[in-house]
């Protein structure tokens, strides 16, 4: 029976580049979906760009652009980086559409009226810098669960608690550093915490679908129980699904100034894109979407999410779907995280790679999916991508193994045999890819099994080039009397490789395309393994298919990535512009004279005592036409005063809080409004291209007393 399957992958925030660890997910469920359609499933496979949210609307405003400017953009970002990756979906959306705003609303007044929704006073931080209320991932500080430092406000990285903004300890504002303040606000919330979401997820989580099968992997299941609890608990808490302007989303109905929280149209996201391609195509959406008809249709919907993302798709997720008599999931695939070397993707180790930089070092695409799918299975489990074992591993299995079959035997059909194969040895044949080999790979890739599946195919790799050796066509072409054995050994070789190139097409897409046009057939499918090309096929002549990894390639990938991040960096202007002025030197000598400042020597420069700042108070000077009285705190016991020459550029009420950087060892000043005992950084165009002052600040995570190095 042909399933009719509906899929998804989490969507990407488009407020930054698709990177590897991204990939993972991706690759995984690109590889699950064209190995379904190879069985001649029919498949639907959609995914779309996560647009809302206060930082987008920030990032926006920094490059000077609307959101919906910058959203579109980042949209053909990422579909550009994913469809080089052969990650092939239908239809790649956008959460700022219209089928999003309709379902969403539909959604909500669903939950409405069902009661699941209610408005209450919270209290919400505020910054004082911005101006506006902060969104849970722009407060920072130490998980209230595990204490881990630099979570942000809605769930904690380290343990995967999930809690209130309002509960992290010593929290900061990650948007100016600020810390920020409690004021009220009416919110709008999902009843999470009703007793018949409770009971439906508890439910929902432990059952099974039609066919027996699960409905996520056992690690999710398990966890499901921790935050659910047991029959007669309830540890659920209702859900904010709100935010105040200013905010880049949809406003919620009948609420002006309130707009829908990102984290509740994102998953809807999936059934917005699902509807403009199915609207294209002429498909019944609501077969796939509601309740009733998908049953009656025996459709199936199955997400693919990282285990970040858990929580929100089998407890937000289902209950909205649920109680808005919407369908619910079949199934939850979760992957784990992407690790380099054993560690985290590291910046200053050139070891966080976007997939653009990957692709503009001229790597192949197909060696990483190759090797994800190597360490891929159905267990939450996080993936290491050993950049020596990559290396190793492709060039061994992909050009050793499987593209060696090939390269040994095609020139001896195509030279002596006029491209025409013979009958194959059907014995060798049948004891390389038989009925029980074939069911066992099938079980292996429908289960998402990738790693056991290419084991088992890289061990017919091994059987295959074995033959190969044993009847040695080399030795074989010396031998007119042995012309018809090295035909039939080509033959067979050749079917041999064609089999494997079938089994790893879900795999390497472009790659078998590659054999398709050689072997002059139409598109493989699984069912293709049952019989092999017969006596007269006329292949096409051999190209090479794949070449080795060079380790000097991996390093020249890394140092790109380094080089990435130092042009990257920002640093006050004088730094940039000799930053400049130093990579074109011979063109620009007296330029240099004129703009810049003599140079120092490294120990000049660490003379100077550069610490971050907290400003605890600041105030008009009586009488001073410039100055503004400012209070620091650094570190010490009391704060130090200075006086800043800042008056015309900035409020004072608007810098309490803030966090900047001061020279710390500069001598004490007296002067006529009182001691002044530092000097607070800021920047200037002395040309008076760009009027004003600008205070330095520091990254997201600096505390005051902290050395600037």
């Amino acid at each position: 029976m042909t399933r009719k399957i509906f899929v998804t992958n989490a969507l990407p925030y488009a407020n930054g580049d698709i990177h590897l660890g991204h990939l993972v997910g991706y690759v995984q469920a690109d590889i699950w979906v064209r190995f379904q359609r190879m069985l001649g499933n029919e498949v639907h496979y959609v995914c779309a760009d996560d647009t809302h949210g206060a930082p987008v609307m920030l990032r926006a405003e920094k490059e000077g652009i609307s959101p919906e400017a910058l959203v579109e953009r980042v949209r053909g970002e990422h579909l550009r980086d994913f469809t080089d990756f052969s990650v092939a979906f239908d239809n790649y959306h956008s959460t700022h559409s219209p089928e999003n705003r309709a379902y969403a609303e539909d959604i909500y007044k669903k939950l409405r009226a069902a009661g699941m929704i209610e408005t209450r006073a919270i209290e919400q931080y505020y910054d004082p810098v911005k101006n506006m209320f902060l969104a849970d991932r722009f407060i920072k500080g130490e998980c209230p669960k595990c204490a881990a430092k630099d979570q942000y406000g809605d769930s904690c990285e380290v343990c995967g608690a999930a809690y209130a903004p309002t509960e992290l300890k010593n929290p900061y504002s990650a948007v100016s550093g600020a810390t920020p303040e409690l004021r009220s606000s009416e919110h709008y919330f999902f009843r999470l915490s009703d007793p018949k979401a409770v009971e439906f997820l508890r439910e929902w989580t432990r059952a099974t679908n039609a066919d027996g099968s699960r409905r996520m992997p056992p690690e999710a299941s398990n966890k499901m129980r921790e935050w659910l609890g047991e029959a007669g608990e309830n540890k659920l808490s209702d859900w904010d699904i709100s935010r105040d302007a200013p905010y880049f989303g949809f406003e919620i109905p009948d609420a002006p100034g309130k707009y829908f929280y990102v984290w509740l149209d994102a998953p809807i996201g999936y059934l917005a894109s699902f509807k403009n391609y199915a609207d294209r195509i002429g498909l019944d959406v609501s077969d796939y979407i509601d309740p009733a008809k998908a049953q009656a249709a025996g459709t199936e919907m199955v997400h693919f999410i990282g285990k970040d993302i858990l929580y929100f798709h089998a407890l937000f997720w289902p209950a909205m779907l649920k109680f808005a008599d919407y369908r619910t999931p079949n199934f939850l695939n979760v992957n784990g995280f992407l690790t380099v070397d054993g560690a985290k993707m590291s910046k200053s180790r050139g070891t966080f790679i976007t997939a653009r930089s990957y692709l503009e070092q001229k790597l192949n695409p197909e060696w990483l999916r190759y090797y994800y799918a190597a360490k891929l299975n159905s267990n939450i489990e996080d993936l290491d991508l050993s950049l020596d074992d990559f290396v190793a591993k492709v060039n061994s299995d992909l050009v050793g193994k499987f593209v060696n079959i090939a390269s040994r035997c095609a020139g001896f059909i195509s030279k002596r045999f006029e491209g025409k194969l013979a009958a194959s040895d059907a014995a060798a044949l049948e004891a390389f890819v038989n009925a029980d080999t074939i069911a066992g790979l099938t079980r292996a890739f429908n289960d998402r099994d990738y790693s056991s599946a290419l084991r088992e195919i890289m061990r017919l790799a091994d059987v295959a080039n074995v033959y190969v050796n044993d009847e040695k066509p080399w030795e074989l072409a010396k031998d007119p009397a042995q012309l018809e054995r090295l035909h039939r050994a080509c033959s067979t070789a050749l079917n041999q490789f064609r089999a494997l190139t079938i089994l790893l097409k879900p795999v390497l897409p472009a790659l078998a395309a590659q054999v398709e046009t050689f072997f002059g057939v139409q598109p493989f499918a699984w069912s293709d393994l049952a019989s092999p090309l017969p006596a007269g096929h006329t292949i096409n002549p051999y190209a090479h298919l794949m070449t080795r990894i060079e380790r000097k390639q991996i390093d020249a990938l890394i140092e790109a990535n380094k080089e990435t991040l130092v042009t990257e960096v920002k640093q006050p202007e004088p730094a940039q512009k000799h930053a400049q002025h130093q990579a074109h030197a011979a063109q620009t000598e007296t330029a240099q004279a004129d703009e810049f400042e003599p140079f120092i020597s490294i120990d000049d420069f660490g003379k100077v005592d550069l610490r971050i700042a907290k400003i605890v108070s600041a105030e008009h000077v009586e009488g001073a036409a410039k100055l503004l009285k400012l209070q620091l705190d650094i570190g010490e016991e009391k704060p130090r005063q200075v006086f800043a020459g800042i008056k015309s550029a900035y409020d004072p009420a608007l810098l309490v809080g803030r966090l900047t950087v001061m020279v710390a060892n500069l001598a004490p000043r007296k002067m006529k409004f009182g001691m002044s005992e530092g000097m607070v950084l800021a920047a200037s165009d002395d040309k008076g291209e760009v009027p004003g002052l600008f205070i330095l600040s520091p990254d997201a995570g600096a505390q005051p007393g902290m050395r600037v190095k």
